[in-house]
């Protein structure tokens, strides 16, 4: 794992950079909560999804938001330079892995909703982990029609984002055509994922790998109705 700085729209940022040893590996890009609540690439969650993509064997970067650690810039908070630094993040990591066969973008809390709307501007993306989207706090509406297929966890003891309005979220993302959304919940868990960083782990590994396989759903062909001939 790599230290590494590129430029962003408010200056140079900071990131950790796991390049994989076959050049065609899928991508992934990290993100992290909150900045204004504390959120940085090195909080426990992100660097578990970070691993978990890492054994996965993609290649994996997480970063810095503007104002994060060595991140330059002014922290944001409100997610527009936070969408601004994600979308930079990714373009320097598809040019890191110019033969990669596939991207994916993964986040959580916070950045599970910068990450939908970088998955809504960016057509290459392929597939999706929101780790605790927080769906009571944050609107997510505009994932309609959601692009590609991913995978949503979320703790079961969050007092924090309500599980029902993200098992609705996950529900709605399945029923759209050709994309299958993978909704698992880890009971014990709280919003910080406190002694549940395996669960967290083991379900991303066990599952990211079938939904890279799955065929995109297939419309179900409408039956012509029969017309009656009148000659006989």
């Amino acid at each position: 794992m790599a230290e590494v700085f590129f430029n962003g729209v408010a200056g140079r940022l900071e990131g950790r950079f796991h390049r994989s040893e076959n050049p065609r590996a899928p991508l992934v890009l990290v993100l992290h909560p909150n900045p204004a609540q504390g959120g940085t690439m090195n909080n426990r969650v992100t660097y578990a999804v970070f691993q978990a993509f890492v054994n996965m064997g993609f290649s994996v970067l997480r970063f810095n938001f503007r104002g994060v650690g060595y991140s330059q810039g002014e922290i944001d908070g409100t997610g527009a330079g936070e969408l601004n630094d994600a979308i930079v993040a990714l373009d320097w990591l598809q040019n890191m892995g110019e033969e990669s066969n596939q991207c994916w973008i993964a986040g959580y809390s916070f950045g599970a909703w910068v990450a939908a709307q970088v998955l809504m501007r960016r057509p290459e993306i392929k597939g999706f982990t929101f780790v605790t989207p927080p769906t009571n706090t944050y609107d997510f509406s505009f994932l309609s029609p959601c692009p590609a297929s991913g995978l949503i966890v979320q703790g079961g003891n969050d007092t924090i984002v309500d599980e029902n309005s993200v098992a609705m979220l996950a529900e709605q993302l399945d029923s759209h055509r050709f994309v299958h959304v993978e909704y698992r919940i880890l009971p014990k868990a709280d919003h910080l994922y406190t002694n549940e960083l395996k669960g967290l782990y083991d379900t991303i590994v066990s599952l990211v790998p079938d939904i890279q396989s799955r065929q995109p759903k297939k419309t179900q062909k409408k039956t012509m109705p029969v017309i009656p001939n009148d000659d006989y």
